[in-house]
């Protein structure tokens, strides 16, 4: 019995706890659930906004070239000799007629002098010829010689005539072959380096190489236009057909370590056919030089206008987004909530692209933070800069008015107002 009422009073004492623990967890149920209740949001997530600008903007197709000279000459030596003397240095600008090598002359002086002997020796030989030729005939006349010492004569007379000029000939390939030994620059330009030092026989059973010699001012660059962007070419500037008189056609250049397109030239060859591999026509521009900074070989990054300057929308790269839907940009409503607007991109202008359908002018777009912000969510807003509204530019208003009027075509980019011109960028 004992051992019964034991048993009873620790399973009524167990029975107890449990339930003191259920009460006391359903007391303490409500209070964690109003502590979670009243934690705060999270804040909405900042994002860096603008608003689109203004601006004049021109068309243009970009493209990529190479520059060559417009003229190269491989300098060779004529005549057969030891090279005497090199007179410019590696790499120097020379000038049209400056002469540059010096062959062995000596050979061709004493040849040269040997040929003036055989000349005045036939001449001699003719007068000699001719005198007795006239006396012969005189003296036939007067039946005191015969015939055949007159035609002795005739033969000897016109045999000196055509030694003369055979001698005469020797004398003038003599002059000819010493000229040689004096190499001049053909033309105003800019020689490589000597390839033969003076001691080394040049021109032994072959024409000896020995410089090459490259006309850089002006300079002439190499490029590729498509079928498409020919039909744009010749739909805004109505020319059919590419000339070295199309000086209305201008084309812009930039090199390796230049900002924008610095040089300005003008279209002077079209291939008379398109390339059916590549579906491309070869074109050359052909660009001064003075400075000689660009050098033959070099890649060009090549810039052609298209069409008259007109006014754009245009915001940051940045604000670009790309997906399966399009292109889009995200705006921010006047509640902070991000909206979602698709756009048509168009040419490139520094660091803006420009806005052909999608915008108003109005919008705030979010240039910076895109990865925080969705369609629908709530942001911060944050002006870029100082906080305050994008400030305006020289050329360039916030989504309205342009400032300046249209300029023609051929106007070379950041001619006005000290701004450059829209044109995609190359490859773009």
């Amino acid at each position: 019995m004992d051992l019964q009422a034991s048993y009873k009073s620790k399973r009524l004492r167990l029975i107890m706890a449990s339930h003191l623990a259920m009460v006391a967890f359903v007391l303490l149920l409500p209070a964690c659930e109003k502590k979670q209740a009243q934690a705060p949001p999270p804040p909405a997530p900042k994002v860096t906004v603008d608003t689109p600008v203004r601006q004049n903007v021109t068309d243009y197709i970009d493209l990529t070239g190479t520059t060559q000279a417009i003229n190269t000459v491989q300098l060779r030596a004529r005549v057969e000799g030891y090279l005497e003397d090199v007179l410019f240095k590696d790499g120097d600008l020379v000038k049209s007629g400056q002469p540059l090598f010096v062959i062995q002359q000596n050979t061709y002086q004493s040849r040269l002098q040997q040929a003036e002997g055989s000349v005045l020796t036939q001449k001699a030989n003719l007068e000699h010829a001719t005198i007795e030729f006239a006396r012969y005939s005189s003296l036939f006349k007067q039946k005191a010689a015969a015939e055949t010492d007159v035609e002795n004569w005739r033969y000897q007379r016109d045999t000196a005539q055509a030694a003369l000029i055979s001698a005469e000939a020797q004398r003038d390939l003599a002059k000819i072959d010493l000229s040689y030994t004096r190499v001049y620059s053909p033309f105003n330009g800019r020689i490589d380096r000597s390839l033969k030092d003076p001691g080394n026989l040049v021109g032994s059973g072959e024409s000896t190489v020995l410089a090459e010699i490259s006309e850089i001012d002006p300079l002439y660059v190499y490029f590729n236009l498509s079928e498409t962007d020919l039909a744009r070419l010749r739909q805004a500037t109505g020319i059919e057909r590419v000339s070295s008189s199309s000086e209305t056609l201008p084309v812009f250049l930039g090199i390796a370590g230049e900002q924008g397109y610095p040089h300005r030239g003008h279209m002077d060859f079209a291939s008379t056919s398109i390339n059916p591999t590549t579906g491309t026509l070869l074109l050359r521009g052909i660009f001064p030089n003075t400075d000689g900074k660009m050098l033959p070989g070099q890649f060009a990054r090549i810039r052609i206008p298209v069409g008259i300057e007109r006014s754009a929308l245009l915001i940051p790269r940045t604000a670009i987004g790309y997906d399966q839907l399009g292109t889009y940009v995200l705006i921010v409503n006047e509640h902070n909530t991000v909206e979602r607007r698709n756009v048509k991109e168009g040419p490139a202008k520094d660091n803006l692209l420009v806005i052909e359908e999608g915008l108003k002018g109005d919008e705030v777009v979010i240039v910076k933070g895109l990865l925080k912000a969705a369609p629908g969510r709530r942001v911060t807003p944050e002006r870029e800069g100082t906080g305050g509204p994008r400030e305006k530019t020289e050329g360039q208003t916030h989504a309205g008015q342009p400032e300046n009027p249209p300029q023609k075509m051929n106007q070379e980019p950041g001619e006005q107002q000290g701004q450059p011109s829209a044109g995609k960028e190359p490859g773009k």
